[in-house]
């Protein structure tokens, strides 16, 4: 299991488009369990809707934490999107 947090920089914060991204990559990786831990919630990343009910806001610190196959490879690729503010 690895882990890391990361601060949502996106302007609009989790809406449908960066949780729609999320919960796809996440299923391209079936190998992989990834979880998301923000406002005291616990959030499959599978789950698009589970991502919106979180309520995520720009600024918002979520610690990623995946376990499973190819884990630090899979951590690095959401930790970018992120980082990258997924393309907004």
């Amino acid at each position: 299991m690895v882990s890391k947090v990361v601060t949502v920089v996106n302007a609009e914060g989790m809406h449908m488009r960066p949780a729609g991204i999320i919960a796809k990559l996440a299923k391209e990786r079936p190998e992989s369990e990834i979880i998301m831990k923000a406002n005291g919630k616990e959030i499959k990343a599978k789950a698009v809707m589970q991502i919106m009910a979180a309520g995520i806001k720009k600024g918002t610190d979520v610690e990623l934490i995946v376990s499973g196959g190819d884990e630090q490879a899979v951590l690095d690729e959401f930790v970018k999107l992120f980082e990258d503010g997924f393309g907004e």
